[in-house]
């Protein structure tokens, strides 16, 4: 499938963790499809000129999730949780459920931020959660 978007939007879907513009949008773009950015769309290619620029994407849709998911609905609350306050550290973000050893468990240092973890992190972390609802 390929869109025209807003530029920022299409850099949001196709950021990548560490990027200023990764979030939520990109976890759960890059969850179901394979996403690329193609090429810049400038203003003046439209009459009247946006005040925008555009982009167009390519998104192939996965014949699975990019990687194993539990519960998808605490992958979600997950993610939405970590990106509320991107800049706090994990070990706050998530202290009501998980100490930074379980974190270090999972191999994820409970010092690092939401915008540094990938995708695989981000399934670790919400099926370790998802395990211990489970077990309530």
């Amino acid at each position: 499938m390929h869109y025209m978007l807003q530029k920022e939007v299409v850099d949001r879907i196709t950021a990548a963790p560490g990027s200023k513009t990764y979030g939520r949008l990109s976890l759960m773009a890059q969850l179901w499809c394979e996403t690329t950015a193609l090429f810049d769309i400038p203003p003046d290619a439209f009459d009247p000129p946006p005040k925008v620029d555009s982009a167009v994407v390519r998104l192939v849709p996965r014949p699975a999730p990019a990687w194993q998911i539990d519960d998808l609905a605490t992958f979600e609350e997950t993610v939405r949780l970590a990106f509320a306050q991107r800049r706090k550290m994990l070990r706050k973000t998530f202290a009501h459920w998980m100490n930074a050893a379980a974190l270090e468990a999972l191999d994820i240092d409970p010092t690092a931020r939401a915008e540094t973890l990938d995708g695989a992190a981000f399934a670790r972390l919400a099926n370790a959660r998802y395990q211990q609802e489970c077990q309530k």
